[in-house]
């Protein structure tokens, strides 16, 4: 096979543009965040007016002081921006957190919960530095979607209650009962400000493009705000005195209940990680840029918690609604999201008395609609279609009537059991003779062990006795328990004059449970093995034909009874496209050889292989064999195939003959007309006379002198093709290409053949023939 040419050398130009981060006049380079700021600015300002009023809205939901949540937004920024693995990742207070932090403040205090902030920042980091990223991502997907759905509608239980004029209340169960009380004493300028937050939020996306630049939440807000001043300067409003410096409170350690503290701390750092990880590996998804450092980014969250909780600020975590807002607005590096942190805290230090115009129905609005987008319909319709809405519905009323981490919890363990169960469980079925048929069948698939044993002995024991039994195994795990059940029913079967037989097939061999540990084996592609290795001894196919013909059914009708049962419906599918015509893309010249299977040396299946199979894979030059000749003419004429395979294999018997009849032992017994046909194949052997390229290096490979004669044949037969009246003209102007190969049975090896010599298809076999030709030193 040609070898594509090398690409020539690259070639200065006085017009390429210059290298990304180097000055285009003078040719030094520049910091790689100067060479993208004109990226990340602009980036930069669209996620600081994303992040302003969501900051503001989380603090208030968390029962914390608004500028809490700004402190958090500011640290997260600059501080998990600059340290964290996730480049274009933006942190700050995140919504996930709003019913832990909310419960943490009421049970402890602000303060306290600044230093659980801190100290689950410290879990954080040494969580990174002990390199467990990935670890942390061993959650199964159903139980974190179902907890920020279960957060979405804690969020939204306790917001309607600002919406609407009142106050929430402590639990989920309490905000759901007050309800009623609350509607049917709706303020009814609050709740004019909240439902208009929520219908610009809903209809942002259907306005024009070019209004749609603005954030949505900041033209909500900024609206509602400005609706509250001109028509109800009465209504609740945001308060807190002095700026974001004013804020900054130091964290003060817990009076005691030192392990409520404590599982506080786990419960923070848990999902404050999970929460970030997640949102990290849905932004790398995003772009096509540097992926995220998860053991970095770990690291990057937990030094900005420490510092946030260390001057009074919300939680950081990862968030994707930020983070997607700053890859949609083109951000180039981390310079972005840490840009965006220096706009909030200059913001909340010039300007916090526009803060306090906000009312607080108005933030209710924007933190109802956040909470109901938490709420994924796909996600529902995902856990339907898997099987594991049970755990999407158990995990998701856990978080909302009782809490977090036990919600959380609960589901985790409901996903692993689900997994038990469908890893662990054994389908075992028994179905009665259907005639013509007159054996009872009895099919077991999946991991078989002791926790199937129940099912098998109830199944087992319910066939009949005296019956003629064919148990079908096809397990990818078999453990010794299960095979010692079997084995003991088989034998007590049979001894009260039953017959049984055994198939086995699947990924793991039945026998090796018996004196090994039992392993989950990989999954095979491989077709099936020989029927010597799985057909049943004669003296047991009689039993089963008692009162029949005392012969034993012919090996292919067992095996196609075989096909029926287990691969037809399989294959049907593969072929219903076949059933109207061919389209092969090779002919195929094999020999006879019953060891030589084109489908399987080739990774082919029905319908990709015209196949032509003769003694010595010889190919007839015209007129010397009509079938040969025909079978060129349909090929090439009337099946149009792109490529002709000329296959030869070890061990050839017709080359053991060609050679034993040059050397005058004849091959009595065989007839004239093999001996005639062998005529076809005698060129190649006074090629290997010649020393012929290929004879030589096969030779050079160690191949005996008949596997030397098998593949000069080969190449002998590719030349034939070329002179031949059919196949020469489409190999000439290149419709056809020719390709020599021989199967060596010894190692299932293929080996290609050329008219120069053979070439190692197999990598670790050409590494391994390289190595021992290699020069010693």
């Amino acid at each position: 096979m040609a070898q594509p040419p090398h690409p020539a050398p690259a070639v200065a130009s006085n017009h390429s543009p210059p290298p990304a981060g180097t000055n285009s006049r003078h040719g030094f380079r520049r910091p790689v965040f100067l060479a993208h700021l004109a990226a990340d600015v602009p980036a930069s300002l669209v996620v600081f007016l994303v992040a302003l009023p969501l900051s503001l809205g989380i603090a208030a939901a968390s029962g914390a002081p608004v500028m809490a949540g700004l402190i958090a937004a500011a640290v997260g920024g600059i501080v998990a921006g600059s340290l964290g693995g996730s480049p274009l990742q933006v942190s700050g207070p995140a919504a996930g957190l709003t019913v832990v932090v909310a419960g943490i403040v009421q049970e402890f205090g602000w303060q306290v919960t600044c230093a659980i902030t801190a100290a689950a920042g410290v879990v954080q980091l040494l969580l990174g530095i002990s390199r467990v990223g990935r670890a942390a991502l061993a959650v199964s997907p159903v139980v974190v979607k179902a907890m920020l759905a279960g957060i979405g509608v804690t969020i939204i239980l306790q917001q309607v209650h600002v919406l609407l004029g009142s106050q929430p209340a402590g639990s989920a169960l309490e905000n759901l009962s007050a309800l009623p009380a609350a509607i049917t004493g709706v303020e009814l300028h609050a709740a004019l400000l909240g439902l208009t937050v929520v219908a610009i939020l809903l209809g942002w996306k259907y306005l024009p493009a070019a209004v749609r630049r603005v954030p949505g939440p900041l033209a909500a807000v900024a609206a509602g705000t400005a609706l509250s001043v001109a028509f109800a300067p009465a209504v609740e409003r945001i308060s807190f005195t002095g700026s974001i410096l004013d804020a900054v409170a130091l964290p003060q350690l817990p009076d005691g209940s030192w392990r409520a503290a404590a599982f506080a701390v786990l419960t923070m750092a848990l999902i404050a990680s999970i929460e970030s990880l997640l949102s990290a590996v849905a932004v790398d998804k995003m772009q096509h840029g540097p992926r995220t450092n998860l053991n970095r980014e770990l690291v990057g969250q937990g030094a900005a918690n420490i510092v946030s909780g260390s001057l009074g600020g919300l939680p950081v975590t990862g968030v994707i609604v930020r983070s997607a807002t700053n890859v949609e607005a083109g951000a180039a590096t981390r310079a972005s999201a840490v840009l965006h942190g220096v706009w909030v805290l200059a913001f909340s230090a010039l300007f916090a008395g526009l803060i306090q115009l906000i009312p607080l129905s108005v933030l209710a609005g924007l933190l109802v609609v956040i909470g109901a987008r938490l709420i994924k319909v796909a996600d529902i319709r995902t856990s339907l279609r898997t099987g594991d809405l049970l755990i999407y519905a158990v995990t998701l009323l856990c978080v909302v009537f009782l809490n977090l981490l036990e919600g959380v919890m609960i589901g985790l363990a409901l996903a692993a059991a689900s997994v038990l169960w469908r890893v662990l469980r054994a389908t075992v079925h028994a179905q009665a003779p259907v005639p013509p048929s007159r054996s009872w069948r009895i099919t077991i698939d999946g991991s078989c062990s002791f926790f199937a044993l129940p099912r098998l002995n109830r199944v087992l024991h319910s066939v009949p006795a005296g019956e003629h039994v064919l148990v079908e195994l096809n397990a990818d795990y078999v453990d010794h328990a299960f095979r010692e059940a079997l084995l003991a029913w088989q034998q007590q079967y049979q001894a009260a004059g039953g017959t049984v037989l055994l198939e086995h097939h699947g990924n793991t061999l039945f026998q090796d449970a018996a004196d090994q540990a039992p392993k989950r084996q990989e999954a095979q592609e491989l077709p099936l093995p020989p029927r010597t290795s799985w057909q049943p001894a004669p003296d047991e196919l009689a039993e089963g034909n008692e009162g029949q013909s005392a012969l034993p059914p012919s090996p292919v009708l067992l095996g196609i009874n075989k096909y029926h049962r287990r691969f037809a419906d399989k294959v049907r599918p593969l072929v219903q496209d076949l059933a109207e015509g061919q389209n092969p893309d090779t002919l195929f010249v094999a020999c006879v050889d019953s060891r030589v299977n084109p489908n399987l040396i080739t990774s082919s299946g029905p319908g990709d292989l015209l196949t032509l199979r003769n003694i010595g894979n010889v190919v007839c030059h015209d007129g010397q064999d009509a079938s040969i000749d025909s079978a060129l003419s349909f090929a090439l004429k009337g099946l149009e195939v792109d490529s002709i395979v000329i296959c030869g294999h070890s061990n050839c018997g017709a080359m053991k003959a060609v050679i034993a009849d040059a050397e005058g032992a004849g091959n009595p017994g065989l007839g004239t007309g093999f001996d005639a046909w062998l005529e076809h194949a005698r060129p190649s052997y006074l090629e290997l006379l010649a020393d012929h390229p290929v004879a030589a290096s096969a030779a050079a490979a160690g191949y005996c002198r008949v596997d030397q004669l098998g593949m000069v044949n080969v190449a002998v037969q590719l030349a034939k093709l070329e002179s031949h009246p059919v196949a020469g003209p489409a190999l000439a102007d290149g419709r056809v290409q020719a390709t020599g190969l021989f199967y060596d049975i010894a190692t299932a090896r293929v080996v290609l053949v050329r008219q120069a010599g053979i070439e190692f298809l197999d990598p670790e076999q050409a590494a391994e023939m390289s190595a021992a030709h290699a020069p010693a030193r």
